[in-house]
């Protein structure tokens, strides 16, 4: 009888080089993709979120009879800041969110664009910008 020989096949350097060089070609080609997409979806949820806003202070304003003034800002939608009798809410749950950047939304009453001005000033958390650090506002 005879034994059967089992070779083990190992890949080659050359094998390896082709296949890292691949990953590598993948990768660059993915990742800007994927970046680009993130920061799509990240704009889109943060003029998502101001028309949500918007809504939760419509309802504010359709319950008290005006919106909340600067001074008393969001925190009027979760907590009856003015002290008013006529407050109902919380109008949006569980707290007010930051923009997708982390930043907290900019809101001006009376505003220069409407009876308000809510804004997200993107990434960099600056007025102006382009791309990522451009601004997001409810009056656009």
């Amino acid at each position: 009888m005879k034994k059967k020989c089992l070779r083990k096949r190992f890949f080659t350097l050359t094998e390896l080089v082709v296949v890292i060089v691949i990953l590598v070609i993948l990768a660059s080609v993915a990742t800007p993709l994927y970046f680009r997409h993130v920061t799509s979806a990240r704009i889109s949820a943060a003029k998502t979120q101001i028309k949500l806003l918007g809504q939760a202070l419509m309802d504010y304003r359709l319950e008290v009879g005006k919106y909340p003034d600067t001074s008393e800002g969001l925190r009027s939608l979760v907590e009856n800041v003015s002290q008013s009798e006529k407050w109902k809410g919380p109008y949006i749950q569980p707290n007010v969110p930051k923009d997708p950047w982390g930043n907290e939304y900019v809101y001006i009453c009376p505003g220069e664009h409407g009876d308000y001005d809510l804004s997200s000033y993107g990434s960099d958390g600056q007025p102006s910008g382009e791309g990522e650090n451009a601004d997001i506002n409810s009056w656009e």
